[in-house]
């Protein structure tokens, strides 16, 4: 059977014995009503938890819309149209209005990424920028200790939309919701901070009650004050095929709750060897992006299994911290030590690599040099055929096998563990 990963721009195919194959990991089959930015429009004209956003602001207000940046995949340009006619339909003006693209830690971007990500009309209309790490109001402290400076023009917003897609987080259980501002416009102290939670065994992907990562995220939401949220859900193919509007906390549930039918996948075994990849471009750009579908492919694989991991990585590493930490540790499981002693942003993923480590062999396609990715602990092949006819041969020829062509969007579980 032969099987299609998306790999950058292209793809790496894999011919997979039907025997061997235990399952493919793809969207659930859901009956889909809307799509895109006809799903953008209901979900504003039925918000959950909360009136229409055309009746919360009142003219003369100014208004922040946080939206996501070029490392995820939300596409805002079909978000931003609707919204910005329910500001207009308040009696918002076009120049009190400021749609701040959420960098967290990521780089900025060109006025060029900036028009594509926001599309045309939004970049025509309205002013569009990156947060600012370097301009932000301290607004108060979580029960964590987080920080909660928010980059200035969102802060001092009268009102504060924030938009996102809904995903599984391998620590905040879901992306959307509060993370548009912590930490999507908040400051590298305050992301270490909150993320250096994510050593407890209750900060998983697909949990939220009772995780603390999750939860002094949303309060670090409550002290800034997030008036509306637009959340959508993304399939495989990053189309928008479900989209809530309303309250922070209300609309993220019911969003999360729709993802869980689509991507949630239930397992009888953990098998010999996971093929995954993060999808193409733009999510595998770099390791510090495809780490995200390696730790979902980690609930797959057995002790002592192979997940064969292809990400282009046309950016390498994609992160000079993350670099720092999986060049200089003497061995994987180190740095697992390490972030327990010592949390840096940026080395919390190379920890998490790590802890994937202690379980399972990790063969990575990528564009990076041979050498270089046997020094972070990763054994490279030339192609994702070449590395599974090589587990094949390592595991024998009944060796199990599980396919996630979109690993970082399903989540497996063992059903006796649900």
């Amino acid at each position: 059977m032969k099987l299609e990963f998306g790999y950058g721009n292209g793809i790496q195919s894999v011919e997979v014995p039907e025997k061997n194959l235990l399952a493919v990991l793809e969207s659930n089959p859901v009956a889909h009503e809307r799509r895109g930015a006809d799903a953008v429009r209901y979900a504003l004209d039925h918000p959950i938890g909360a009136p229409r956003l055309c009746e919360i602001v009142r003219p003369g207000q100014t208004v922040a819309v946080v939206t996501s940046d070029i490392s995820r995949p939300l596409p805002s340009y079909d978000v931003l149209p609707a919204v910005l006619d329910e500001l207009y339909a308040g009696g918002i003006l076009k120049e009190d209005i400021t749609v701040v693209l959420a960098l967290g830690s990521h780089r900025k971007h060109t006025e060029e990424e900036k028009r594509k990500l926001v599309g045309e009309r939004c970049y025509t209309e309205v002013r569009c920028v990156d947060s600012d790490v370097d301009d932000c109001v301290h607004m108060g402290v979580t029960k964590a200790g987080t920080p909660v400076d928010i980059t200035r023009c969102v802060a001092e917003a009268d009102v504060r939309v924030c938009l996102g897609n809904i995903e599984f987080h391998y620590f905040a259980g879901y992306s959307g919701g509060a993370k548009a501002i912590m930490p999507g416009v908040s400051t590298p102290a305050a992301i270490q901070q909150n993320h250096r939670m994510m050593v407890s065994n209750d900060a998983c992907a697909g949990k939220l009650e009772g995780n603390p990562v999750r939860a002094d995220i949303e309060e670090a939401g409550e002290i800034c004050g997030i008036d509306y949220i637009v959340n959508a859900v993304l399939d495989e193919h990053k189309h928008i095929v479900y989209a809530v509007a309303g309250d922070v906390t209300q609309a993220h549930r019911v969003g999360c709750a729709y993802l869980d039918k689509m991507y949630r996948k239930k397992l009888t075994q953990r098998a010999d060897i996971v093929l995954v990849s993060q999808g193409g471009a733009p999510k595998d750009a770099n390791l510090y992006q495809v780490q995200k579908a390696l730790d979902n492919a980690k609930h797959a694989v057995r002790d002592g299994g192979t997940i064969i991991l292809m990400g282009a990585c046309p950016e390498g590493l994609g992160s000079k911290k993350f670099e720092q930490w999986l060049t200089s540790a003497p061995t994987a499981h180190s740095m697992v030590d390490r972030i327990s002693q010592q949390f840096e942003l940026g080395g919390h993923k190379a920890a998490a690599i790590g802890m994937v480590l202690d379980r399972a062999n990790i063969d990575l396609i990528s564009e990076m040099d041979d050498a270089f990715v046997r020094s972070i602990f990763l054994n490279p092949q030339p192609s994702a055929q070449a590395a599974f006819d090589a587990a094949m041969e390592k595991y024998g020829a009944d060796a199990t096998v599980i396919a996630m062509p979109y690993g970082g969007a399903t989540l497996p579980y063992l059903e006796k563990s649900k």
